[in-house]
C-alpha cells in the first residue's frame, strides 16, 4: 500500500494532484485528502476512486495545530502507514507594507503557510521514518526571490524554504527525502482569494497573469518531481533564471521581479 496524505487538496493543484496520482496508480494506492471545504474534497475523492484509488477526506485546517496532528492520526489508523506527505496547503496575499495597518493578519498567513506544513511534519514525521518517505513543501518563487507587494506571502514561504532545506539534511540518515517546489504563477483562484492590505479576500490578483502555467502541468511536475525524489523543483525558465542571477546581479533581479507585477494596475493594492 502508498499512502499520500495531501493538503489543500480541494481544489487547484492539491486536487489535481491527487487526480493524477489516482490516475497512475495501480491499485495499491491510497490518498488522504484534507482541506476546510468537505463538499469540495468528496468531488475530488469521487474522482480518485473512479481512478482506482481509496481515498480518506479530512477536514483539516492547517492554521490549527490540532487539525493537523488530527490529519495525521485519522491517516495512520485508516491505513497504518504513511508514505508521502504534501505540504500544499496554503494562501496568497498581495499588499504594500506601508499600507498595511494591522499586522495580524499577517501571523494568520504565516501560521496557514508556514506553521500548517511544520506541524503536519512533525506528526508524520515517525510515520515516514519508518516507510523511508518522501516530504514535499509546495513553496513559491516567493520563497526564492522577494516580490514587492509579497511582503507577507514571500516571508512564508522563505520561512517554508528554509525549514524543509534544513530538515533534508537532518532526515538523510533517515532516508526520507524532501522535495521542495517553487511554482511561478500557475492558473488557479489562490491570489483572487488571498489577503489584501486590510486581510480581507482581495478578489483580484497582483500579478501578471499572462502566461500563467496550466493546474495540469503543475502538477505534473511536483508528482515527477516527487517519485524521483528531486531536492528541488524550479518550474520555469525564468525562476532557474532569476534564482541565479540573484546570486551575481541581484538588481536585476529585482528589476525583474517589479516586472512580475500586474502591469495594467488591477491588481495593485
Amino acid at each position: 500500500m502508498n499512502v499520500i496524505v495531501i493538503t489543500g487538496a480541494s481544489d487547484g493543484i492539491g486536487a489535481e494532484m491527487a487526480r493524477q496520482w489516482a490516475a497512475r496508480g495501480r491499485g495499491d494506492l491510497a490518498l488522504v485528502l484534507a482541506a476546510r471545504s468537505t463538499d469540495k474534497l468528496e468531488a475530488v475523492a469521487q474522482a480518485c476512486r473512479a481512478s482506482g484509488a481509496q481515498v480518506l477526506v479530512q477536514r483539516c485546517d492547517v492554521g490549527v495545530q490540532a487539525d493537523c496532528t488530527a490529519l495525521i492520526d485519522a491517516a495512520a489508523r485508516a491505513f497504518g502507514r504513511i508514505d508521502t506527505l504534501v505540504n500544499n496547503a496554503g494562501m496568497s496575499a498581495h499588499a504594500n507594507f506601508d499600507q498595511v495597518s494591522d499586522l495580524s493578519w499577517y501571523e494568520t498567513l504565516m501560521r496557514i503557510n508556514h506553521w500548517g506544513s511544520v506541524w503536519c511534519t512533525h506528526a508524520a514525521l515517525p510515520h515516514l521514518k519508518a516507510s523511508r518517505g518522501r516530504i514535499v513543501a509546495v513553496c513559491s518563487l516567493a520563497g526564492l526571490i522577494g516580490v514587492p507587494g509579497r511582503t507577507a506571502y514571500s516571508g512564508t514561504k522563505f520561512a517554508m524554504t528554509g525549514f524543509f532545506e534544513a530538515l533534508r539534511i537532518e532526515l538523510m540518515p533517515a532516508g526520507v527525502s524532501v522535495t521542495i517546489a517553487y511554482p511561478g504563477v500557475v492558473a488557479t483562484e489562490i491570489r483572487y482569494r488571498g489577503f489584501d492590505a486590510q486581510g480581507r479576500p482581495a478578489g483580484k490578483s497582483g500579478l501578471d497573469e499572462r502566461g500563467a502555467m496550466s493546474v495540469e502541468e503543475c502538477a505534473r511536475l511536483i508528482v515527477d518531481g516527487t517519485e524521483s525524489r528531486r531536492r528541488d523543483i524550479v518550474m520555469s525558465a525564468k525562476g532557474k533564471l532569476g534564482r541565479w542571477l540573484k546570486l551575481i546581479a541581484p538588481s536585476m533581479v529585482d528589476r525583474m521581479a517589479l516586472k512580475a507585477l500586474n502591469t495594467t494596475g488591477a491588481g495593485r493594492t
